[in-house]
């Protein structure tokens, strides 16, 4: 990654767009001159990337998707689709802050839930099979995919491996869920990707990333996957699935 920032930068580029926190903490560091706009990021607070949302302060800014806001509902979500379920499973690149972050906050609202929250940390891909194999020793109910650069990038295995177990999964956007994931709630990332839009014209217009707030997400969706449901022998009930924006039968 920073080989291409620094790529783009002797292209003498305006703005640099940036989608995920890897991409815009190497922005960061490659250039405090030129404007960069994130699409979609965790908490660029915590990760010190800007100094507050409201005034971010430097060259940064765009928009926010902090996963541990969402983390609880998601919890209810699969506790309200399933209503035995008991011990979830959290699968992650694990070392992240963003990570820990949102796993504290299942953690957390497991303890309300009296749902036992098993954190299953794979910084290697070559681990997710024996993760599984884990899962079903513990007997996991359903298993959590938290969103980052890394799980995207191995979205369909991991889906893949969570059907073949016949465990639920629970995941951060509807790209999962196109991919055979069983539920997923949060931002819609399609609307955030737009809003971006709006940034990268004002800054070419003139305006300092300082002085443009940074956005958290305003619409979100509840998304079904009812072939995958059907196919790992379970029933999402009917209340789940009125309150759905989408179904994929």
């Amino acid at each position: 990654m920073p080989e291409i920032i620094a790529e783009l930068i002797g292209l003498g580029v305006n703005v640099i767009v940036t989608s995920g926190m890897p991409a815009v903490i190497a922005a960061k560091k490659a250039t405090s001159t030129i404007p960069i706009v994130t699409a979609n990021a965790d908490n660029l607070v915590e990760a010190g990337v800007v100094t507050s949302l409201a005034h971010p302060g430097g060259n940064v800014t765009g928009l926010t998707r902090v996963d541990a806001d969402f983390s609880a509902k998601r919890l209810e979500l699969l506790k309200e689709s399933f209503s035995r379920l008991s011990r979830v499973a959290v699968l992650s690149y694990g070392t992240m802050g963003g990570d820990q972050e949102e796993l504290h906050e299942i953690q957390s609202a497991g303890r309300k839930l009296a749902i036992e929250i098993q954190p299953f940390p794979t910084p290697d891909p070559g681990q997710f099979l024996a993760a599984f194999d884990e899962m079903k020793k513990k007997r996991s109910d359903a298993v959590i995919f938290l969103a980052s650069s890394y799980t995207q990038v191995y979205r369909e295995q991991l889906i893949e491996i969570a059907m073949k177990n016949r465990i639920p999964s629970m995941c951060s956007n509807s790209t999962w869920v196109d991919s055979g994931c069983v539920l997923a709630y949060g931002p819609k990332l399609s609307e955030m990707y737009r809003r971006a839009t709006t940034y990268i014209d004002k800054i070419l217009k003139g305006t300092k990333p300082a002085d443009l707030p940074v956005e958290r997400p305003t619409k979100f969706e509840l998304v079904i996957n009812l072939k995958t449901v059907k196919q790992i022998g379970l029933i999402i009930p009917p209340n789940v699935l009125a309150r759905a924006d989408r179904v994929i039968k």
